[in-house]
């Protein structure tokens, strides 16, 4: 093999290694990461005269119709090959540069420049990091991991760490003293990102949990850092008109979800994750397991959403029929809880009320199963229905939840008692919502009405 080839086929490994890394970056499991970078390759071979970032839309969607005809391809492989170039073109090729024998400058991808100043220094080159410091990710997988994080914390952890190494060039954090440059870049975050307050705290607990558990480096005094001063934020809050003509412009499941999360005051990851064994029709109850905080609470269930509720569950009964009869019922189900109940995650109790409408893969065991829904479905439904109902307040799935509380406390409700339904754990937390009654406080009055 002469040299050029050689170099050509060292060059070709470069990018699928650095891809496949980016997959991974990307939630995507190693032991199915493999599978997504065959997908790209497949589209590669495809048009072998064209290079990838010439290829148009059409291209991608005439590979994707091709494959949908190809016999012994499932649909949900199809979907995964449109995930792979997803990711292939919006998060990789943009910023993909070639292995470099040093490590990449911290530079503006729209100057080139890499200024003191430049707001972008910690603009993360796709599958860099996995292919820089694999073993310290995969030990911070691990230590997230055994403490039973979710899913969501490890996405956002590793985000930030994958971020703090790009802001310093790609420098080994083992070299580092630690205290010194995590408060260099959350003073970076707050002076020249302008970030929120939440989300430098975000980042402040990412690195210190990075540091300290994943590099079991000492890492000096928290009074070191000065956590940024969250603001005090009313919540929004609807009238119970604007509620029902909100519900008015709902229908079908979207509908249910939303008087779910208004009639019993949960949050939207509840409302998805609830499970057919968690209602209770006879009690008019509903058992929210492992809210925020990992605690569980009882809550109503309104007696307006029982019978769609009982529609609802004949509904994904004959999806769970469908499934069982494909092999593929099994839902998630906590580890330890499935080591103990191997088959406990096919039992109908087991099952999502609100199933999605295909199946996917685990983005940590990688098997494939029917996962709940997926939160944009409701969230843009909520946003598209206040719109057309004409409601002039900034409403999300939460609103929702806020109102719940404000209204039962306008009943006449005490504290307490709402505390307890919305999972509150200081009644200083449900305090924020008296501030819309009709007579806050003492029944104190405007002076302009007396």
């Amino acid at each position: 093999m002469s040299e050029k080839v050689q170099n050509q086929a060292t060059a070709a490994q470069g990018f699928w290694d650095a891809f496949k890394a980016c997959l991974e970056e990307n939630r995507i499991r190693p032991d199915r990461s493999s599978f997504y970078v065959k997908w790209a390759q497949a589209f590669v071979d495809v048009l072998p005269g064209k290079k990838l970032r010439d290829r148009s839309r059409e291209d991608i969607e005439s590979f994707l119709e091709d494959l949908r005809n190809r016999p012994g391809i499932e649909e949900w492989q199809v979907r995964q090959a449109e995930h792979s170039m997803k990711i292939l073109y919006q998060e990789f090729l943009p910023g993909y540069v070639p292995a470099q024998t040093s490590a990449p400058p911290r530079s503006d991808p729209a100057t080139g420049t890499r200024s003191k100043n430049n707001p972008f220094r910690d603009r993360v080159v796709p599958g860099e990091v996995e292919r820089l410091f694999s073993p310290l990710l995969h030990a911070l997988r691990t230590e997230i991991r055994g403490r039973h994080y979710s899913i969501r914390t490890e996405t956002a952890y590793l985000d930030w760490v994958r971020r703090f190494i790009a802001f310093y060039g790609y420098a080994d954090p083992k070299s580092m003293d630690g205290t010194v440059e995590v408060k260099e870049y959350l003073d970076f975050l707050a002076m020249e990102r302008e970030v929120a307050a939440s989300t430098q705290n975000q980042a402040l607990n990412a690195l210190v949990f990075f540091f300290k558990n994943a590099l079991h480096k000492p890492f000096g005094e928290m009074d070191a850092f000065v956590r940024a001063k969250r603001p005090q934020r009313l919540p929004e809050v609807m009238t119970k008109e604007e509620v029902q003509a909100l519900f008015a412009q709902m229908e079908g499941v979207t509908a249910l979800m939303a008087g779910l999360m208004y009639g019993g005051g949960l949050r939207l990851m509840e409302c998805l994750r609830l499970r057919v064994k968690d209602i209770d029709f006879a009690r008019r109850q509903i058992l929210v397991r492992d809210g925020k905080g990992q605690k569980d609470r009882i809550t109503m269930l309104a007696d307006r959403f029982s019978e769609p509720l009982k529609s609802q569950l004949e509904r994904a009964r004959a999806v769970y029929e469908a499934d069982r009869a494909q092999g593929t019922s099994e839902v998630y189900i906590w580890p330890a809880l499935a080591r103990k109940y191997p088959n406990s995650g096919r039992e109908w109790i087991w099952q999502y009320v609100f199933p999605a409408k295909s199946l996917s893969v685990d983005p940590r065991s990688g098997k494939v199963r029917r996962h709940h829904t997926h939160e944009s479905l409701v969230q843009k439904a909520v946003k598209s229905a206040a719109l057309r109902s004409g409601v002039t307040k900034k409403v999300s799935c939460h609103t929702l939840r806020h109102s719940f509380a404000t209204h039962l406390l306008e009943t006449g409700y005490d504290i307490r008692t709402v505390q307890e339904l919305l999972g509150h754990a200081d009644v200083s937390t449900t305090m924020i919502y008296t501030h819309v009654l009709n007579r806050p406080g003492l029944s104190v009055r405007s002076p302009a009405d007396i």
